[in-house]
């Protein structure tokens, strides 16, 4: 399986350094018992390591020949395929309504990073905690303040559901093969429902996205037809603000406000 050739269009880049690998799982810190789902488990970097201190181990993974390589390897005892795309895989029918109960971890494909996310941010009543080897610039925008120019809708709809912790950066001579960015590695755990305080998260996901359709334009114009100045004013929000301008809490008022 060494020859194993990266594959562009899965977006395939193996993690090779040892130590970057020992600390991913002293991150993750999994407990015999642990319920986890590896995505994209490629050449076993983190699978091995991670069954070496759990019971049992759960991956999802697309490609057919990494598939049959952990069949050849590992016993269905220790590990569970799940063959498929993790955009379209159901997580919270592996937690069949169990509540928070799954922690999930994986080196993120960078071609599908930011809709995974989002995707599996569906999920976040079912799972404990999260753990991504991502690229180093998606990292920056999940984690970015207001008012810098990595805030975005990302930003604002994860920082909405998750506490999130930047844990380390990776360069890229810890893969192969090396990619042209570098990678870092990010914690998500989901807030208490009791702090998702939008009304109607559809609302609010929508108010987010019109916001930063353009991000040069003034919320006047990207909320024409949605929030009027009469509605700003009530707001307290100046309509000239640019939609980096304004926190998380500021979308959820007005989401809210609309309702």
């Amino acid at each position: 399986m060494s020859t194993h050739v990266a594959r562009k269009r899965f977006g395939q880049n193996f993690l090779i350094d040892p130590q970057v690998i020992g600390d991913i799982v002293n991150a993750v810190a999994p407990q015999r018992g642990d319920f986890v789902v590896e995505i994209g488990p490629g050449l076993g970097a983190l699978t091995d390591p991670l069954l070496h201190r759990l019971d049992h181990l759960h991956v999802v993974e697309i490609d057919r020949d990494i598939i049959a390589h952990l069949k050849k390897h590992h016993s269905p005892v220790k590990l569970t395929i799940h063959e498929g795309d993790a955009l379209s895989f159901d997580f919270g029918a592996l937690a069949k309504d169990a509540g928070p109960v799954l922690h999930i971890v994986g080196n993120l494909p960078y071609n599908i990073s930011t809709p995974l996310l989002f995707h599996l941010a569906d999920f976040a009543d079912c799972v404990r905690d999260m753990h991504f080897m991502l690229q180093k610039e998606v990292v920056e925008r999940m984690v970015a303040e207001p008012g810098t120019t990595d805030f975005g809708r990302l930003s604002v709809m994860l920082q909405y559901r998750f506490f999130m912790d930047r844990l380390l950066d990776v360069p890229p001579e810890s893969f192969d093969p090396a990619p042209k960015v570098d990678s870092a590695v990010v914690r998500l755990i989901p807030r208490p429902a009791a702090e998702l305080s939008a009304r109607d998260e559809a609302k609010f996901a929508a108010i987010v996205s019109a916001s930063f359709a353009q991000r040069r334009k003034m919320l006047r114009n990207n909320l024409k037809g949605i929030v009027d100045d009469a509605g700003f004013a009530a707001l307290g929000i100046a309509p000239t603000c640019r939609a980096e301008e304004l926190s998380v809490a500021d979308y959820i008022r007005i989401a809210n406000y609309l309702k």
